[in-house]
């Protein structure tokens, strides 16, 4: 069984007004922290957690990672959930929009950690938890956009663990499957009213909505993050939800031509080869 971090620590959950955020800075009160939890608008989050003390960070804004660092202070661990889900034909998505998206999911993140690691640094230690998704490792067509972003901070996650290894820090990626939290009612879409892919889109929003709805619980998700973010020597990847453990043990043995058909087909696409 993993060690856990023993005494109070002061986390920092970005994304926390709703969702997994929320369900993560929930459980941290629970367990005796001190939590911060970010907002574009803290003033106006609708229902506030007991506990959170609320601050502003706009992942767009990279001005405003600083800002929210230097507000807070000391960071135990870092927690970059908040992101923006979108889908849609990549061809009728705009350059910027995808850039916006990068913004979002990938710059703001890591101008974030980029503010929290010299403080960390100076303690000799501290851990930084990336909250990705399970698309990044099983991409799908019309998720192509928020894939390539979630798997850019894969990238980062991967190769800054060592960097910052030799300070005490750790760098943690977490894959999230498929949650219910209902994010698909505040998701982008990019799609033609007169495009090709329209029909095809259309086949992929509904297996998409429906594989939500019978989606593990933000709680259930927030339960696997909190481990990795409180674990002293936390694993470099942590997964949950779709069958995690299945399925990636699959993807290792078949080639991955069959991993890309067998998501597709998941997701209400037939085989085609190019």
């Amino acid at each position: 069984m993993a060690k856990t971090i023993t005494g109070q620590r002061t986390v920092l959950v970005t994304g926390a007004s709703s969702g997994i955020g929320a369900a993560v800075a929930r459980n941290l009160v629970a367990a005796g922290h001190k939590v911060y939890g970010t907002s574009r608008n803290p003033d106006t989050v609708s229902n506030p957690i007991p506990g959170v003390t609320y601050v502003r960070l706009d992942n767009a804004d990279y001005a405003s990672a600083q800002a929210c660092v230097d507000a807070i202070g000391d960071i135990d661990v870092l927690i970059n959930n908040a992101g923006e889900s979108a889908a849609g034909a990549f061809e009728d998505t705009p350059m910027d929009a995808v850039e916006r998206l990068f913004a979002i999911n990938v710059f703001g993140p890591v101008a974030l950690t980029k503010a929290v690691l010299p403080r960390m640094r100076a303690r000799g230690s501290g851990t930084v938890v990336m909250v990705g998704s399970m698309l990044s490792s099983f991409p799908v067509a019309f998720r192509t956009n928020y894939a390539a972003t979630k798997s850019a901070l894969k990238g980062y996650a991967m190769a800054l663990r060592r960097e910052v290894a030799p300070y005490g820090i750790s760098v943690v990626m977490v894959e999230p499957g498929t949650i219910a939290t209902g994010i698909g009612d505040r998701r982008t879409i990019h799609i033609g009213d007169d495009s090709v892919y329209r029909d095809e889109y259309a086949k992929v929003a509904a297996a998409t909505r429906r594989n939500e709805e019978k989606g593990i619980s933000a709680a259930e998700m927030a339960e696997t993050i909190v481990d990795a973010a409180l674990t002293v020597h936390p694993k470099p990847f942590y997964a949950r939800g779709n069958r995690a453990p299945v399925v990636f043990a699959l993807a290792r043995l078949v080639p991955r031509q069959v991993v890309l058909d067998l998501t597709a087909r998941i997701h209400g696409l037939r085989r085609v080869r190019p």
